[in-house]
C-alpha cells in the first residue's frame, strides 16, 4: 500500500493494482492518438506535411498541410489507421490467454484488444468524413477520376449513415434502452453534421473554381510606415477605424505585415516605443497571393495556414489584400449566378 495522506482524517493508500488500471486507462486515451499517427505518418510518407493531431470525443484528426494528390494516396492514408487498430486488437487478442495465465490482472489484455477492436471497426463506416467515408470517397474518386463529384457522393452517404445511426438511437430509447439510444443517437447527429458540413465546404470550393482573387480583392488596403509606434497604429487606425491588420512599407516597398495579433502580444507599456518593423512578420516569413491565383486555392490555403487575410503582391509592390470575409462577399454575390 502507498500512502497519499488523509482526508478529514482518514488515511488514504493506493494499492498496486491501480497502476493497471491507469495503464489501462492510458492506453485507451492513447490508442486515438496512434490511430491519427498512423494516418500522419502514411501522409508524411507521400510528401504531405503533418501540422497537428487533435484528440476529441470520438477519437481525432490529422491535419494535413494539402489534401492527398491521387485517389490511392488517399485510400492508403485514410485505411492507414483503422489498420492499425485492427492490427493492435490482434496482437493483444493474441497475447491475452497466454498473458492472462500468467498474470492473471494482465487479463486486461482482452480490454485493450476490444477497445482497438472497436475503434478500427467504427472508423470504417463509410459515413464521410470518418476515414471508412474517405476510403469510399477514394474509391469513387479513383472510379470516376473527379475528386469534386466524389467528396459529394461520399458526403451524400455519410448523412445517411448519420441519419440511421439516430433512428436506431430513437429505437432503442423507445425500447427502454435510453442512455445507449440517446449515445447512438449524438453519434449519428454527429456524423450528418459533420457530412453536411463536408458538403457545403465541396459546395464552396466548386463555386471558386475558375475565379481569380482580382475578383475578391480588395485594393484599398492600409499600409504604415516600418518606423510607426505601435501606439500610434492602435490610437489611428485599431480604436479609429477598426482595422485588423496592416502592410508594412519602407521606400514604397513592403516589407512586412503586422496585425492586432502581433499587437496585443507585447507588453502595453511598450507600446509607444516598439515600431512596427520590431513585432512584424518578415517579408520573407509572409503568406502573400497572386492578383491571377484562383480563389479556391486561396481558400485552401487560408484553411490550412490558419490566417485569414493574405495580401496581394506583385514585384515587392501591394495591390491589396483579400479575406475571408472578401471571399464570404463574393460568394453572397455569386452564388446561383452563371459563371
Amino acid at each position: 500500500m502507498i500512502p497519499l495522506g488523509r482526508i478529514a482524517g482518514i488515511p488514504i493508500r493506493l494499492d498496486s493494482s491501480w497502476f493497471l488500471i491507469f495503464a489501462l486507462v492510458t492506453w485507451t486515451l492513447a490508442a486515438g492518438y496512434l490511430h491519427e499517427l498512423s494516418h500522419s505518418l502514411v501522409a508524411r510518407h507521400f510528401g504531405t506535411s503533418v501540422q497537428s493531431i487533435t484528440l476529441f470525443i470520438f477519437g481525432g484528426v490529422s491535419r494535413l498541410g494539402g489534401g492527398p494528390a491521387s485517389a490511392t494516396r488517399e485510400l492508403l492514408i485514410a485505411a492507414a489507421g483503422p489498420a492499425a487498430s485492427l492490427l493492435l486488437a490482434a496482437v493483444f487478442g493474441v497475447l491475452e490467454p497466454a498473458a492472462s495465465a500468467l498474470a492473471p490482472a494482465l487479463a486486461l489484455l482482452r480490454y485493450l484488444a476490444y477497445i482497438n477492436l472497436m475503434l478500427g471497426l467504427f472508423n470504417l463506416i463509410p459515413g464521410f468524413p470518418l476515414d471508412g467515408g474517405r476510403v469510399f470517397r477514394a474509391i469513387v474518386w479513383g472510379v470516376t477520376h473527379d475528386a469534386d463529384r466524389a467528396t459529394r457522393v461520399a458526403g451524400t452517404v455519410g448523412r445517411v449513415v448519420g441519419y440511421l445511426f439516430v433512428l436506431f438511437g430513437v429505437w432503442q430509447i423507445l425500447g427502454g434502452n435510453f442512455i445507449n439510444g440517446l449515445w447512438i443517437s449524438f453519434i449519428g447527429w454527429f456524423l450528418e453534421n459533420a457530412a453536411m458540413s463536408e458538403m457545403q465546404g465541396q459546395a464552396v470550393l466548386e463555386i471558386l473554381t475558375g475565379h481569380k482573387v482580382r475578383e475578391a480583392m480588395r485594393p484599398d488596403y492600409t499600409s504604415v510606415p516600418a518606423d510607426r509606434t505601435l501606439q500610434q497604429l492602435v490610437d489611428g487606425h485599431v480604436l479609429a477605424h477598426g482595422q485588423r491588420s496592416f502592410l508594412v512599407e519602407r521606400d514604397d516597398r513592403v516589407v512586412g505585415l503586422l496585425t492586432l495579433h502581433g499587437i496585443t502580444r507585447q507588453p502595453r507599456p511598450s507600446w509607444p516605443t516598439l515600431r512596427a518593423e520590431d513585432v512584424m512578420i518578415p517579408k520573407t516569413e509572409m503568406r502573400t497571393t497572386r492578383r491571377d491565383a484562383d480563389l479556391r486555392d486561396v481558400l485552401e490555403h487560408m484553411d490550412r495556414d490558419g490566417v485569414n487575410q493574405l495580401p496581394v503582391i506583385e514585384n515587392g509592390h501591394a495591390l491589396g489584400m483579400v479575406s475571408r470575409e472578401d471571399i464570404i462577399g463574393f460568394l453572397r454575390d455569386h452564388v446561383g449566378s452563371p459563371r
